[in-house]
Parts: C-alpha cells; structure tokens; sequence
C-alpha cells in the first residue's frame, strides 16, 4: 500500500454515524474490511448491535418532521452541494473504491460519475413534487391530490456498487423528505462512510442519514424492520435475502423497493453488427469483473453468427489484463472473495461436465488475492447451472439458437427479469422483443443501459419498484387524497 492509499484510508471514519454524531458501536466491537487483491487488512470497522440499530432508528424519527418540512428547495440545495462535493473528491471516493472492493480504478471513476448522477438528479426532483386540483365529476367538490414523504427508510446495500447503491437509494428519499437509516455491505463499507463525511459537509441536518456498519446485516436489520416506526425498506441484493425481508416487511406492512438477482440474456441474431455484439458483450459481461446483477449471463447466439462471435470474443478477452485496480491499465481485478472465485469455479467444471468447451480462461489464480481468469465457454448444453443461476464473475457462457422464437423461449426461461440485451439491425424484430422479453429493463444494441435518468428495475422475482428516473422519487412519496365540498 503506498503513502496516499494509506492516507485516504486515515481521513475515512470508521465509526458509526448516528444523530448526526460518529461513535463506536455500543459493545465497542469491530470487524476487518480486506482488499481483496491482497487480502490485506484495511481498516477497522464498528459493528453495530441491534440496540445500536435502534438507537439509528431513534434518530431518523426524531428529526422526520422537521425534515419534512424542509422547503423542497432547501433539499434541492443540499444534495446539489453533495453533488458538487462529490466531484471535488470523485478521485479519492474512486481510490477507495477500488482498494476495498477490486475493481480497476478506471470503472470505480466511472461508478463514482454515474453514481453522482443520482445526487443530481433527484436535487432537480426535489423542487418537481406535484399533485393535482380539479373539480370532481358530480359538480359537488373539489378534489385535491398531494404527496407527503413516506417516513424513516431502512437501507440494506450491497458490496458490487458501493457508492452508487448508496446514492441510488439515499438521493431520492432526502429529495422527498424521508430520514433514512443505512446498513452498508460488510465487505464494502469505506465508501458509505465517506460519503456520509461528505453529506455532512454539505449541511445535512443532524439525524436526516444515519449509518450502522455490522458484521451481520440479519441481527442488525430484524429489529429495525419490526419496529412500527419504520415506513419504509429497500435492499438492493439476493432474491433469497430479499424473499426473507419481504416477509419480515410484511409485518409491519411496509413499502418496499427491492432489487434483487439477474440472469441477463444477451441475444445477437443473424443479422447483427458482430463488431458491436462483440464490444456490448465484454461491456455487459466483464464491467466490475462481471460482479453485476445487469451483467449479461447467458449469452444466445444463433448458430449461424455462433463461431464468429465466440472466437472475436475470445481473442478479446485473451488481451484482457488482470491485477490490482490501482495498477495502470488493469481491466479485471479480483473476484470479492474466495467463495466468489469457488463458485465461478464451479459454475465452469459443471458446464464443461456436459460438454462446454473453453476457448481461454477458467482457471482460479494463485494468492495473494481472490482472482479468477476471464473465461469463454462455447456450446453450453441445456441443463448447465451456469444457466440457472446468477453467475457474478468474469465468465462468457454461449450457446446457440435457430429461430426467434427459439431465442425468447430461451431468454425468457428463467425466474428472474431484470435485464436483456439483444442485437439485431431489423428495427421491427427489436420491436417485437421489447415486447417479448420478461425484463424490467432492456438494451437493443447497447451493453450498458444504467442512466440516474432511467427507471432501473425489474419482474418476476428480480424485484419490486424502481430506482431513479422520475418514477424512483414516487417510491418515497405516498399519495393522499382529500374532498373539498362546495
């Protein structure tokens, strides 16, 4: 680690934020926080106790009325300000990043500007809270229409995305008037600290965003969900996880946004441009070392472009650099962890099991740190888990189709439905799969869709509500109806 890694590292606190005060949680326990292309401790982080989640709790219902009533232009100045913070610091926040979660410091920029993005979005949003007058249809009244902030919202985000996770959820709920309270990834917990330094310095009132770092997310988070105050909940993670929250939200009958698993099909018919397949693949496959619910997982191809498109890729991603983020250069840095490279691992020796064949990659590298090679497979049979399940690390998985109808089928064959790709230069067949593709979100011709402009979400049990564009405010926001009589 050298001197300003090291540095940064001593300007992040790493206590927790509650109040508006930093303190070590309540037991005075920590827990480590690694990097994972050395396995090196970094820092020493407090680990809340449900009371210390409780005592977060407080202090958002303490300050939501007072923040409610803080004039939407008021908001709109402070994250405008947090916006502006965070490009003065982009460099720092992005460091931090990539030392504690892996990836090559070129993407954690690019997640520190697509991340910002939301703080600036939702400070327009802020001012842009409406809700209608008119009289109503029997001439006896007037029927007024307005949106009044939800209350207190509990965060539970993942470690993939640390930052723009954290702004994706936490942007739009100032922007409305919620208080919040956020529990970051174990893993990944440095850049939410330092973000909250930053909305700090912006002039956020006390108690509007508290943050409770732990070891575990389920001892922590049950009490805050089960307590009436709470009114809201959003997690960005696993389905399985996120089937357990709901049913513990269900409880207290609270709002819910959830962005849970993906299992992307990435569809190039016949007559795609190959160039441009080939160059949204390894966008959509290989962006954060394929550690990504978006990231394509299934790659359907039709057999007769199926050849071509696998050996372009393939000498592709034979040129792909691996190393530590901070390295110049580096395109795939280390997996999160050692059940993360074993389970790529596993993923690979079941497919090649039932006939997959590697064209590069597919081997684990030796330590220090958790890296996995980037891997091609062709012909993947049906029934290969890798199919199934969500793969979270740098392997290309193909197979083959022959018609259009064949390719939905395929694409559509699993629970999830976050995202789709597909290419294809015949407009009206890029009609028809907007229209037949079960997902959320879909990129014709484009690897990588996210935009803070854009409603990021998905169906099926990839989740429920949206975040960002200007649907993401409205999950924040309830409706409340009111008859004036003549």
């Amino acid at each position: 680690m050298n001197e300003r890694e090291s540095d940064l590292l001593e300007r992040v606190s790493t206590q927790l934020f509650i109040g508006g005060e930093w303190t070590d949680a309540a037991s005075g326990k920590t827990f480590e926080v690694r990097d994972p292309s050395t396995n090196e401790v970094i820092a020493q982080v407090a680990d809340a106790s449900p009371e210390d989640g409780i005592r977060a709790l407080d202090a958002a219902v303490a300050a939501q009325d007072a923040w409610a009533a803080t004039s939407p232009r008021e908001r709109s100045d402070i994250l405008r300000r947090v916006f502006d913070l965070v490009r003065e610091r982009a460099d720092d926040v992005a460091l931090l990043m990539t030392l504690e979660m892996g990836k090559p410091l070129a993407e954690a920029k690019g997640e520190v500007a697509y991340g910002n993005e939301f703080n600036r979005w939702f400070s327009e949003e802020a001012v842009r809270i409406a809700g209608r007058y008119g009289q109503n249809p029997e001439g006896t009244g007037r029927i007024i229409v307005s949106q009044r902030p939800v209350g207190p919202a509990f965060f539970v985000t993942p470690w993939n995305f640390p930052f723009a996770m954290a702004t994706r959820k936490i942007a739009p709920a100032l922007a409305a008037g919620c208080t919040v309270i956020i529990k970051p990834p174990q893993l990944t917990p440095l850049t939410t600290l330092f973000f909250t330094q930053l909305l700090v310095e912006a002039g956020l009132p006390a108690g509007v965003v508290n943050v409770v770092t732990s070891a575990s997310s389920s001892r922590l988070s049950a009490p805050i969900i089960a307590d009436p105050r709470l009114r809201k909940l959003s997690f960005t993670g696993s389905t399985e996880v996120g089937r357990k929250l709901i049913a513990q939200a269900a409880e207290g009958v609270l709002r819910v946004s959830m962005e849970l698993g993906g299992n992307a099909p990435f569809v190039v018919f016949e007559d795609a441009d190959l160039d441009a397949a080939v160059a949204g693949a390894l966008a959509a496959k290989f962006r954060n070392i394929g550690q990504a619910c978006t990231a394509a997982n299934r790659f359907i191809v039709h057999e007769s472009v199926a050849s071509a498109f696998a050996e372009r890729v393939t000498e592709r991603v034979q040129s792909m650099r691996i190393g530590r983020g901070t390295e110049e250069g580096v395109q795939i840095g280390p997996l999160i962890d050692a059940d993360a490279v074993a389970k790529a691992a596993e993923l690979v020796a079941d497919a090649t099991s039932r006939g997959a064949r590697i064209t590069t990659g597919g081997e684990a590298l030796d330590g220090p740190g958790t890296f996995y090679q980037p891997t091609v497979l062709t012909d993947v049979q049906p029934g290969s888990a890798i199919l199934r399940e969500e793969i979270f690390g740098p392997v290309l998985a193909i197979s083959t189709f022959t018609t259009e109808d064949e390719a939905v089928r395929l694409a559509n064959d699993t629970e999830y439905g976050l995202v789709s790709y597909v290419y294809t230069q015949d407009l009206q067949r890029g009609h028809r799969m907007i229209e037949r593709l079960d997902t959320g979100m879909m990129g014709l011709n484009a690897g990588v869709i996210s935009n803070a402009a854009a409603p990021f979400g998905g169906v099926k049990q990839s989740g429920i509500g949206r975040e960002g564009g200007a649907e993401g405010i409205h999950e924040y926001l309830s409706t409340k109806y009111t008859f004036l009589p003549n």
